[in-house]
């Protein structure tokens, strides 16, 4: 009889129990009525997470209303995935059919319609200056390219070095003049000055938007990125005086402007990119705002409605993104601050168990909790997995993590590789910081684009040291023909009783009266004697 009494008493208090409030730890039936005073102040004021109880699942939502479901690692999520693009990166059929060298690769970033642009500006700006008949044409304009980009191939202490009888290098010296150059950088400009004024009340980047349109159509027109395109920020280090000027203490060089880029993860290839230009009406607003999901929309809107996935760190990523993303067949992979408002609360701990994983999913989304250590999580928010599972190695590492890292590393890799060859020169002037830039950007997709396209696998410095010869060929090619049209145009022979100087480099004060067959006076010393023959002989 007691025995019976005591089962129902069980039963009852039993029944009043929640088992959503277990963890499968053991009920206390009898608490101490002092445990609560026991409890840390931390544990007292910790924001639970508010859960419901639907069958057997646990719903939560979060600070931002999303309500997600906790999930068991390698079971198939509620999610629908869209058919992913199965190409990978590769040339336009255009592209593919008019590269064949160094130099057509390079030009179809850099066109020749640009370098007119740049050209018919320059020569403006000169002749308002002072020199009504300066002038500069598309060959040494070409040449001019050319220098600065073996400039960024072998670095030198100044400018000045570059032309030194100790340092200098041979192929710039043979290309053009130290104060040529020097003149041609003075009056480089990228559009008309008088209009600038008018122009840059819409248009914070007037004085090179028109050039910098072209160089990001031809991108977006040259390559077919592959499946997995990485969103990432880089900063261009300057200190030129600019409205959009920005200060970023997490970098290396503080101070830059700031560009938004978007490049395919596997070939490094820049597929578009967009300039910060802060609060300027015609351009987007920071990541840290609500244009964060703006900036990746139109770095994407070439590329969307293919099944491609777009990889984005903790400044873009968020759920309405995937969700607007999703309805234009893209996929989104990218990670989340662990104190961003649409998480969940029990996502958000910061003592777990190390090497542990925790899978939420809701509408379109899932989300990912990777404990690396005790204290530190990473987390990570997919449109693209419908199953997230755990690898078999050490690390446990989920496949969702894996994937990020792999495909994250492409935008780091790219703006490494950027660095490294860097053609980013001193200069006042922001436009010429950003056109240094842009031959970055252009050399770079040149030389992805050019092994695509001819199946040629070369190093990148030895890439860069041929375009600059390709690319000064013209200019060297007519300096040549002129110099060697003035030296024919010299008498056969000096004037009586008078001898011309010795035209030979080593010759410095010798006098001579005779010529070689290159037309050039030679004397004494520096003439070669070669004994002939006659036809018989021959």
């Amino acid at each position: 009889m007691q025995e019976g009494l005591t089962q129902r008493a069980l039963d009852a208090i039993l029944s009043q129990v929640n088992p959503c409030d277990s963890d499968g730890e053991d009920i206390d039936l009898q608490p101490d009525s002092d445990s609560d005073s026991e409890l840390s102040s931390d544990e007292v004021t910790r924001p639970q997470p508010k859960r419901a109880c639907l069958g057997s699942d646990l719903t939560e939502a979060a600070e931002d209303s999303p309500v997600w479901r906790e999930e068991r690692v390698g079971a198939r999520l509620p999610l629908t995935p869209i058919e992913a693009y199965a190409a990978d990166g590769e040339p336009t059929p255009t592209a593919r059919t008019s590269v064949s060298s160094r130099l057509e690769s390079f030009l179809r970033f850099i066109t020749l319609d640009m370098l007119h642009s740049i050209q018919e500006c320059t020569i403006q700006h000169a002749r308002r200056a002072d020199h009504d008949s300066w002038f500069v044409d598309i060959p040494e304009l070409m040449a001019f390219i050319a220098i600065v980009i073996l400039q960024g191939v072998v670095k030198l202490p100044s400018l000045r070095d570059y032309w030194s009888s100790n340092l200098g290098n041979p192929q710039i010296t043979g290309i053009m003049s130290r104060n040529r150059f020097q003149d041609i950088m003075r009056h480089l400009r990228f559009d008309d000055s008088s209009t600038r004024v008018e122009r840059a009340k819409t248009d914070e980047f007037a004085a090179i938007s028109g050039v910098w349109g072209s160089f990001v159509s031809n991108c977006i027109s040259s390559y077919s990125p592959g499946p997995h395109i990485a969103v990432d920020a880089q900063l261009l280090p300057t200190k030129t005086r600019c409205r959009f000027l920005q200060y970023v203490a997490s970098k290396p060089e503080k101070f830059g402007i700031k560009f938004w880029v978007a490049c395919d993860a596997k070939s490094k290839y820049i597929c578009n990119v967009l300039p910060c230009l802060g609060k300027d009406p015609s351009g987007p607003s920071g990541p840290s705002g609500p244009g964060g999901e703006d900036v990746v929309m139109r770095l994407m809107e070439p590329f969307l409605d293919k099944g491609r996935n777009v990889t984005t760190d903790s400044c873009f990523t968020s759920l309405s993104l995937a969700q607007r993303l999703l309805r234009r067949k893209t996929t989104i992979l990218g990670a989340v601050d662990e104190n961003h408002r649409e998480i969940p609360q029990s996502a958000k701990q910061t003592d777990r168990k190390r090497l542990t994983t925790q899978v939420f999913s809701t509408s379109g989304a899932t989300l990912t909790a990777y404990a690396r250590t005790r204290r530190t999580s990473v987390h990570v928010l997919s449109s693209m997995h419908s199953v997230v599972h755990t690898e078999n190695a050490p690390k446990r590492k989920p496949n969702t993590v894996a994937l990020y890292s792999s495909t994250r590393c492409g935008a780091d890799a790219m703006e490494q590789m950027l660095r490294n060859y860097s053609v980013r020169a001193a200069t006042r002037r922001w436009p010429v910081a950003v056109f240094y830039y842009m031959i970055d950007m252009a050399a770079l997709n040149a030389h992805a684009l050019y092994g695509a396209c001819t199946g040629r696998k070369e190093r990148r410095a030895d890439f860069l040291a041929e375009l600059a010869t390709e690319l000064a060929n013209p200019h060297v090619g007519e300096k040549k023909a002129r110099k060697e049209q003035l030296l024919r145009q010299q008498p056969p022979t000096p004037e009586p009783g008078k001898r011309a100087n010795c035209q030979v480099k080593r010759c410095n004060d010798n006098r001579a009266t005779v010529r070689c067959v290159s037309y050039r006076y030679t004397c004494g010393k520096c003439r070669k004697e070669a004994p002939w023959h006659c036809q018989d002989c021959e």
